[in-house]
């Protein structure tokens, strides 16, 4: 189990997460999705055997932290809007898959869990986006030899609807109370690279507001 010190709406949550899942594969349209597939494969990720995949990683990995350490210069993170089932109810935050791409191309459950999974310490209901989710737009910049560059942008819509990943990977209707689900991503523009600083939005065009969140990423030595 992890604790985080979360908020809504200027309200602090308390937040127990014991299961952490990152859904990958998401997307609605089935050509997007096999250009994802494609755009790893060609980095030497084998391909999934399901579609939509669920993988399971520890919940210690999620952190809110602005400084993370990972092993090596060989990783990269990924925007992605995040489920968050609470005692409180389920709400909607933003966070990076920050995965190991040489890890990955041998096994995507172990890359998944080699580095850490930063959120943001704010989080919005999912009641008061249900209305307009389709609406929703997630962004991610990378900086990498001190030149920031926008990395990732698009709706959400392009990825399954909360209630379709929330059946798939339950059988129900229902989150149980502790998970955090990671839910998908876009393709990158360009190519898949890391950096020095990550920053991911979540934005809500109809109610004018974004959750934003940034971390730096300390590439640890490889000794052999």
């Amino acid at each position: 189990m992890v604790k985080l010190a979360l908020s809504s709406e200027g309200r602090p949550l308390e937040a127990s997460i014991e299961q952490l899942v990152i859904a990958g594969w998401t997307g609605r349209d089935s050509a997007a999705v096999e250009h994802h597939i494609a755009e790893l494969e060609a980095i030497g990720v084998a391909r999934p055997k399901n579609v939509p995949s669920f993988y399971r990683v520890s919940a210690d990995r999620l952190t809110t932290s602005v400084r993370v350490q990972v092993a090596g210069q060989d990783s990269s993170g990924e925007v992605e809007v995040v489920l968050l089932s609470l005692a409180q109810g389920l709400f909607v935050g933003i966070g990076s898959d920050h995965t190991d791409r040489k890890v990955e191309a041998y096994g995507v459950t172990v890359s998944k869990q080699m580095c850490p999974k930063p959120i943001g310490p704010e989080v919005w209901p999912m009641a008061v986006l249900q209305s307009h989710w389709d609406q929703l737009v997630t962004r991610s910049w990378v900086t990498a030899g001190g030149q920031r560059r926008l990395y990732q942008e698009g709706p959400v819509s392009r990825m399954r609807r909360p209630e379709d990943l929330i059946e798939r990977y339950t059988g129900g209707t229902q989150l149980p109370a502790g998970t955090a689900m990671f839910c998908g991503t876009h393709a990158v523009m360009g190519e898949i690279a890391g950096g020095e600083l990550f920053e991911i939005e979540l934005h809500d065009p109809v109610s004018g507001r974004s959750l934003r969140h940034q971390y730096a990423a300390e590439s640890l030595p490889i000794v052999d």
